[in-house]
């Protein structure tokens, strides 16, 4: 079983930029599907961003639709993180991020594919 700690969190102006980074440990997270994830209180987790292993579809990622062109997902294999670059920042992005492995390494973008989990980074905007 991989573990998966989140940081990078924090407080940013809107339009600002944060990265999220996801340390691995316990497996290489190379040959896992990535995913990042957020969710607000009272709220369904929803969808970020994702990465399939690299054995996998060359890389392939993928976003929402609402963090398209904002968000970066990649992966250090060196340093078994993955990151989220998240860059033009907006106050509805302010939630809990998660991020998440499994180690069927296909792309994919459903919780339910994800077996494992962090326990989250809280990322505030301001106007």
């Amino acid at each position: 079983q991989v573990q998966l700690v989140e940081s990078g969190g924090g407080l940013v102006q809107a339009g600002g930029s944060l990265r999220l980074s996801c340390a691995a440990s316990g497996r290489t997270i190379s040959t896992y599907a990535m995913g990042w994830f957020r969710q607000t209180p009272g709220n369904e987790r929803e969808f970020v961003a994702a990465l399939a292993a690299i054995s996998w579809s060359a890389d392939r990622t993928g976003y929402a639709s609402s963090v398209k062109g904002r968000f970066t997902i990649s992966r250090s294999s060196d340093k078994n993180t993955v990151y989220l670059q998240m860059n033009s920042l907006k106050p509805e992005d302010t939630v809990i991020y998660y991020c998440a492995a499994d180690p069927r390494g296909y792309y994919r973008t459903r919780i339910a594919d994800f077996g494992s989990w962090g326990q989250g980074t809280q990322v505030t905007v301001s106007s």
